[in-house]
C-alpha cells in the first residue's frame, strides 16, 4: 500500500486501452458501475463500437470510444488530446492493451518480427501511454492513478516456452515499479500500480491476437509455433493435458481491479501464495548463484 490517499472513482475520468474486450471490457464495466466517465481506447473499430453501444445503453453519456494504436505515440498523444480537451483531466489510466508473442517454442526459432510486434504493443504501448498522459495528469493538479497490466508469466518468472511474451511483461513490471518510485518523489496526488491478472483461464482474445498483427511485422521467414488459437482451443488443449481449468469471470475481475486501484494498492494480484513461494525459491537460487525455478502457468 502506498501513502497516497484513496482515490474517488465516482465522478472520475478514466481511460482504458485495450478496453473493447476481455479484461479491459471488464474494467470498463466496473468503472461505469462505480459512476466514472470512461474513454475506451482500442485498435479494433468494430469491436470498440459494439462495446460502447452495449454499455451506453445502461450508462448513457458516460462512455465514449477512441480508435487508438498504442504502438504509435502520435495515436496515444491524440487520445490524450481528446481526453483532456473533452473532459479537462484524466484521473485513472489503465494501460491494458496487450498481445501474445505469435507462438511459443524455442527462442532461437523465432524471428525478429515476433519480438518487434510483441514489444511494440506490450512494452511501447505502456510507455507511450505513460509519456502521453502522465505529464499532463501531473500538470492538471487532479488526483490520479496509473495501472499497467503485466502478467505472472514474466512479471514474476518466465514460462520458458513463452520467452518473447514473458520478457515483455517483465519489462512492464520493471517500468511500473520505476514509475511508481518517480511519482512518489514528484507527487502527492498520483501513483501507479502493476496488475497481474489471475483467477483462471481468461477469454480475452490474447490467444488470437495475431488478427491485429500489422502487415509490416508479419513473419518473413516462416518462423515456428502456432500463430493463433481460439480461447476454446486453448481450454481444450489444457484439459486434454489433464489440467482442471477454471475460467475467470472477467466482470468480477474488473470490479476487483477497480477496487484495488481506488485503494492505491501497488501490486494488484490475488491468490499469490504459490507465487510468493516461487519468489522465495527464486531468491534462494539467485543467492546461491544458481538458475532460478521458472513459472508453471498455474490457472
Amino acid at each position: 500500500m502506498t501513502d497516497l490517499a484513496s482515490i474517488e472513482v465516482a465522478g472520475s475520468v478514466a481511460v482504458v486501452t485495450g478496453g473493447a474486450n476481455g479484461i479491459g471490457r471488464g474494467i470498463v464495466r466496473a468503472l461505469l458501475e462505480a459512476d466514472a466517465t470512461v474513454v475506451v481506447a482500442d485498435v479494433e473499430q468494430a469491436v470498440l463500437d459494439t462495446t460502447v453501444a452495449t454499455l451506453s445503453a445502461s450508462h448513457p453519456g458516460r462512455i465514449t470510444g477512441v480508435v487508438t494504436d498504442v504502438t504509435d505515440d502520435a495515436s496515444t498523444d491524440a487520445l490524450a488530446d481528446h481526453v483532456f480537451n473533452t473532459h479537462g483531466c484524466c484521473n485513472l489510466l489503465f494501460n491494458n492493451a496487450g498481445v501474445g508473442s505469435g507462438g511459443g517454442g524455442r527462442m532461437w526459432t523465432h524471428e525478429p518480427n515476433d519480438w518487434r510486434w510483441c514489444y511494440s504493443v506490450n512494452v511501447f504501448g505502456v510507455a507511450n501511454g505513460v509519456m502521453s498522459f502522465v505529464g499532463r495528469m501531473l500538470e492538471s493538479g487532479e488526483p490520479g492513478h496509473v495501472v499497467n497490466t503485466s502478467s505472472g508469466d514474466g512479471g514474476f518468472a518466465p514460462v520458458p516456452n513463452a520467452a518473447v511474451y514473458a520478457s515483455s511483461k517483465a519489462a512492464v513490471s520493471c517500468l511500473t515499479e520505476a514509475l511508481a518510485h518517480q511519482l512518489a518523489e514528484d507527487s502527492d496526488q498520483i501513483g501507479a500500480s502493476v496488475f497481474y491478472p489471475s483467477g483462471g483461464l481468461m477469454d480475452t482474445g490474447l490467444f488470437s491476437s495475431y488478427r491485429n498483427r500489422p502487415a509490416d511485422l508479419e513473419r518473413v521467414r516462416g518462423g515456428t509455433g502456432r500463430t493463433s488459437m481460439t480461447f476454446q482451443e486453448m481450454k481444450d488443449r489444457l484439459e486434454k493435458s489433464g489440467r482442471n481449468v477454471k475460467v475467470a469471470d472477467l466482470d468480477e475481475l474488473g470490479r476487483w481491479v477497480v477496487d484495488c486501484t481506488a485503494r492505491r494498492q501497488y501490486v494488484i494480484g490475488r491468490d499469490l501464495d504459490d507465487t510468493i513461494d516461487l519468489l522465495h525459491r527464486r531468491a534462494d537460487a539467485i543467492g546461491a548463484l544458481d538458475l532460478p525455478p521458472h513459472h508453471q502457468m498455474g490457472l
